[in-house]
């Protein structure tokens, strides 16, 4: 058994292995920038493939509308339409008109030996620049975050926003989805069980050791590790199962799949809460109380969503004593990480 049992979980969060629910009756226009890349180019197939999602709008700055076009034969309703700087649809400002969620997948993947921090300056420069013009057309939009580093770009993007005076904390989210669905996936293999009989809250950050597994309130499933050598490898492939794929890939890619896949979760879950169905809990990385005193203004945790987005925060919970100690050294390094975006993009406007 992991440690402490906790007595109580944050709050009850659904498997993430079940990929579209449809109980809303609206729709949304959903944007994908960087549509044709490794992840933007799965996702916009899941996102075509979600019943909730009346216009998909493909930006990317080379190769979109041909992204567009190939999955506009796909027989579901979305009206999908492709956008480049210069094409003949329009650009960026275009695809942005009328959003009501932008997803931002947009970067340079990871390589062999690469760490997200590596990714910093060309991500950060990618990421507020297409901030800038969310915030001028598409200001009150949902924006769901990808491009790596999660934990300084999501503060990139704040501070772009409350430079351009339209901030609005409750509609900011970095996507560590895939965080919680390899905690449910790696788990459940050890407890011999279903992945979608798994629930693991993840908390935290989104790279290496600030991303915090919270197995112990994984339920039944947690008595299947036992402490020790099991446990510190099941938390280190949680925390660094990016780097597992990159070099399964060889060098030829990075976790493009199954972030798409994640990414398109947690926006069904949000387009579902939009709309008026309630009790959507999803764990995401999002202008956060829990450890501000701590400088950790952003930390992932369950949150509860609404129509405007974030509609309640929950607390970590009752941890055991590793997990602590995985918060204990979570913290500072998070703090780190927000503290590199804020001063990145007030040297860089």
């Amino acid at each position: 058994m992991i440690g402490r049992t906790a007595l109580r979980t944050a709050a009850p969060l659904r498997s993430a292995s079940r990929l579209f629910s449809s109980s809303a009756s609206q729709n949304s226009a959903v944007a994908v920038l960087g549509a044709s890349g490794g992840i933007g180019q799965p996702l916009s197939l899941l996102l075509k493939n979600d019943p909730l999602v009346t216009s998909l709008r493909l930006f990317d700055v080379r190769l979109a509308p041909g992204v567009a076009a190939d999955i506009s034969h796909v027989n579901t309703p979305a009206i999908t339409t492709g956008y480049s700087p210069d094409g003949p649809e329009g650009g960026l400002e275009k695809a942005l008109e009328g959003a009501d969620i932008i997803v931002i997948p947009a970067g340079v993947p990871r390589k062999p030996g690469m760490t997200r921090d590596d990714l910093f300056n060309t991500n950060a420069s990618i990421v507020r620049d297409l901030a800038k013009t969310a915030a001028k057309v598409a200001p009150k939009a949902h924006l769901l975050v990808i491009s790596n580093p999660v934990n300084s770009t999501v503060p990139i993007v704040a501070e772009v926003f409350k430079k351009a005076g339209v901030y609005d904390p409750k509609r900011l989210f970095g996507v560590t989805t895939l965080d919680v669905t390899r905690a449910s996936t790696f788990l459940s293999g050890i407890a011999g069980l279903k992945p979608s009989d798994v629930v693991v809250p993840v908390v935290g950050g989104h790279s290496g050791v600030t991303i915090v597994p919270l197995l112990s309130q994984a339920g039944p499933a947690a008595k299947s590790v036992q402490p020790g050598e099991q446990y510190e490898k099941l938390v280190h492939r949680i925390q660094f199962g990016g780097d597992e794929v990159v070099k399964a890939k060889d060098g030829a890619g990075s976790a493009t799949l199954s972030m798409a896949y994640a990414g398109a979760v947690f926006a069904n879950a949000l387009m579902r809460a939009a709309k008026g169905e309630s009790g959507v809990k999803e764990c995401s990385y999002v202008e956060s109380p829990l450890y501000k005193d701590q400088g950790a203004t952003f930390f992932a945790s369950p949150i509860t969503l609404g129509a405007e987005g974030v509609k309640e925060i929950h607390p970590v919970g009752n941890v055991s004593a590793e997990e602590e100690k995985l918060l204990e050294a979570a913290i500072p390094e998070l703090k780190k990480n927000i503290e590199k975006g804020v001063a990145w993009v007030a040297e860089n406007p």
